[in-house]
C-alpha cells in the first residue's frame, strides 16, 4: 500500500451537451504538457501506454487533450511522483519539468499528495481501522504528539508546490498553469461504510478534512503564484469509495474497475478531465497570468 502513490466509461470527454464546434478550433494550436503524480497517471486503468510510471491512456490530461484538440500533447506524469521529481528522474521517467519549453501554452500540475505521504495514510488508517471500527484511530496516531502531524504535512508541501510552479513559469513563460486538486475518497459526509471499506467509522471525519486541507493548500499556492486551480473535489463528491461499483469514480482497496486502490478509475478520470477542459475554455487567462 506505501508503494501506490498519491495519489469514464466515456473515451472522450463530453460537458452535458456537444460543445460548439468552434471551442475545440480555439485550441488546436495549443501546445499541453502534463505534470503529475498517480492520480494523474492513472494507475491500472486501461490502456497502460508506460508501465514504469503506471500511465494510461485514459488519465484526466489525454482526455482533456483529446478534447481540446491540442496541436501538441505531452504526458510527463509518474505514478510515485513527489515535488522532487520535477527536478529528478523517477526510474525511466526524466525530471518531469524538462517536458515543457518556451513554447508550451498549457500545464496541468496535479502534486503534493506523495509530498504528505499519501500510500502511509491510507495503510495505517486500514490497518488500525481494525483495533476500533466505530471509533477514531488514526485520527489519534497522527495527533498523538498534540499537533497534527498530517496538517503540518501540509503546510510544509505549500513551500515545494509553490518552487514548482515557479520553475514551470521560468520554462514556460507563455504557459497557462492549471493546479489540479485532488477528487473525493472518502464520502463528502457520514462516516463512511465499514467494513466494505476499512475506514473507522471515527476516523473518516478525519481524513475528509485532511483532503479538503490538502486542496485549499493547493488552491491557496496557485492563487499566490499566477496559476488557475481546477477543483476536481467537488463534481466527484456522490461518487466516492462507498458507492456501488456502478456510481464509483475511486476505487476502494479491493477495486471492482481497473484503477489502483484509493484512485480514480476511467469514470473518475473523465470527470476530472471534464474539470480542466471547463477551465481552460474560461476566457481572460492569458499566456502565463492566471488567478
Amino acid at each position: 500500500m506505501g508503494a501506490l502513490a498519491a495519489a469514464g466509461a466515456a473515451a472522450l470527454l463530453v460537458a452535458g451537451t456537444a460543445a460548439p464546434a468552434e471551442a475545440g478550433q480555439r485550441h488546436r494550436g495549443e501546445r499541453y504538457v502534463a505534470l503529475g503524480d498517480s492520480y494523474t497517471s492513472g494507475p491500472g486503468i486501461p490502456d497502460q501506454v508506460d508501465l514504469n510510471c503506471a500511465r494510461s491512456s485514459r488519465n484526466y490530461p489525454s482526455v482533456a487533450a483529446r478534447e481540446l484538440n491540442v496541436a501538441r500533447f505531452r504526458d510527463a506524469s509518474c505514478g510515485g511522483a513527489t515535488t522532487e521529481h520535477m527536478w529528478q528522474q523517477q526510474g525511466t521517467n526524466p525530471p518531469q519539468l524538462d517536458a515543457l519549453d518556451r513554447k508550451t501554452t498549457i500545464v496541468t500540475l496535479g502534486i503534493g499528495g506523495n509530498d504528505i505521504g499519501f500510500g502511509e495514510i491510507v495503510g495505517t488508517c486500514t490497518m488500525l481501522s481494525f483495533s476500533d471500527p466505530a471509533g477514531n484511530p488514526c485520527e489519534k496516531h497522527y495527533t498523538a504528539g498534540g499537533t497534527d502531524e498530517l496538517a503540518r504535512r501540509i503546510a510544509d508541501t505549500a513551500a515545494k508546490v509553490d518552487k514548482v510552479i515557479e520553475a514551470i513559469h521560468d520554462r514556460a513563460p507563455r504557459a497557462r498553469v492549471y493546479v489540479v486538486g485532488y477528487p473525493v475518497i472518502v464520502a463528502d459526509s457520514g462516516k463512511g461504510c465499514w467494513p466494505r471499506v476499512a475506514m473507522a467509522q471515527g476516523d473518516v471525519p478525519y481524513l475528509r478534512d485532511t483532503g479538503r486541507r490538502l486542496n485549499a493548500m493547493l488552491r491557496a499556492t496557485a492563487r499566490e503564484n499566477r496559476a488557475r486551480y481546477v477543483d476536481t473535489y467537488t463534481p466527484t463528491i456522490g461518487h466516492d469509495i462507498c458507492r456501488p461499483p456502478w456510481d464509483r469514480w475511486v476505487e476502494p482497496l479491493v477495486p471492482t474497475s481497473p484503477a489502483a486502490p484509493f484512485h480514480p478509475n476511467a469514470k473518475g478520470e473523465a470527470a476530472m478531465a471534464e474539470a480542466v477542459v471547463e477551465q481552460v475554455r474560461r476566457r481572460g487567462h492569458r499566456y502565463g497570468h492566471g488567478n
